[in-house]
């Protein structure tokens, strides 16, 4: 794909999670009357989350028609061959039942070869992440880059608890353990694209996670890329968005974090 069609895409992205942003900002106001139903353990799904995605979907289908659509709610088995689109309409939907202002839409493009355009869009606090392969990485138009860190002892590092798969829970809690003695600290937010969104514009050193699925990380895991980060799944190879388990840091301290994980994972 030549640059110019990935930046049609990442503005695609970007107004599509625009759009579905504008959606929740406005129903979180009112999210005590929300109607909850429950999708699986500890998995949620709201109106929200469907209305988002009609936002989001609908702008990306009025853009780019014929481009298939693998979005959570509504089609999360849209074919793999060609172009897709990837699309998390509400990431944190338990933040957002609880009334907790961390939560993201996630819109992204993949080809063949990987993820080639994307947008995080941070609705609660005005913000949208957006990077095209070979583009950069970008918060409003502002170029972003991951942190400079080089020793983990002075990272702060993000992580998500790994509820749908709690058979590897106890070794998850091997991971955090060593995390915890080794960093300066760590934070879960509860949205897996705001923590990638947040790695590559420096604001955590690191992120990682086991058991999220491809619409958690598409977009995100591009940022961090475009923004000079490195992602591996925990083995240190390239198969996170198959996996859904996944390292992405700082340069300086990927190497570090992916030791921990090995450990524990491999």
């Amino acid at each position: 794909m030549t640059a110019p069609g990935r930046e049609r895409f990442e503005q695609a992205a970007i107004e599509a999670a625009r759009r579905a942003g504008e959606v929740i900002a406005r129903r979180f106001r009112r999210a005590s009357r929300l109607r909850v139903e429950v999708k699986g353990l500890h998995d949620f799904v709201t109106e929200v989350d469907r209305e988002a995605e009609a936002a989001a979907v609908g702008h990306l289908a009025s853009a780019f028609p014929g481009v298939p659509v693998m979005a959570e709610e509504g089609s999360p088995e849209a074919p793999a061959a060609g172009l897709r689109w990837i699309v998390d309409p509400l990431d944190g939907t338990t933040n957002f039942v609880h009334g907790v202002p961390f939560v993201a839409v996630s819109v992204a493009l993949e080809e063949p070869d990987g993820i080639v355009a994307g947008a995080v869009c941070d609705p609660l606090h005005g913000e949208i992440f957006h990077a095209r392969r070979d583009g950069g990485a970008w918060l409003d138009g502002k170029p972003i880059r991951c942190s400079t860190a080089s020793r983990l002892e002075h990272a702060l590092i993000a992580t998500g608890f790994p509820f749908r798969e709690l058979g590897r829970l106890d070794r998850y809690l091997g991971a955090f353990a060593t995390f915890v003695r080794s960093t300066a600290g760590l934070r879960r937010t509860g949205s897996a694209s705001l923590d990638l969104a947040y790695t590559a514009c420096g604001r955590y050193d690191g992120f990682w996670e086991v058991g999220l699925s491809r619409w958690d990380l598409a977009a995100g895991t591009l940022l961090v890329r475009e923004a000079g980060g490195v992602v591996t799944d925990v083995k240190g190879g390239g198969d996170y968005l198959e996996a859904g388990d996944l390292v992405a840091a700082a340069p300086g301290i990927h190497g570090a974090m992916l030791a921990v994980a090995r450990e524990w994972f491999s």
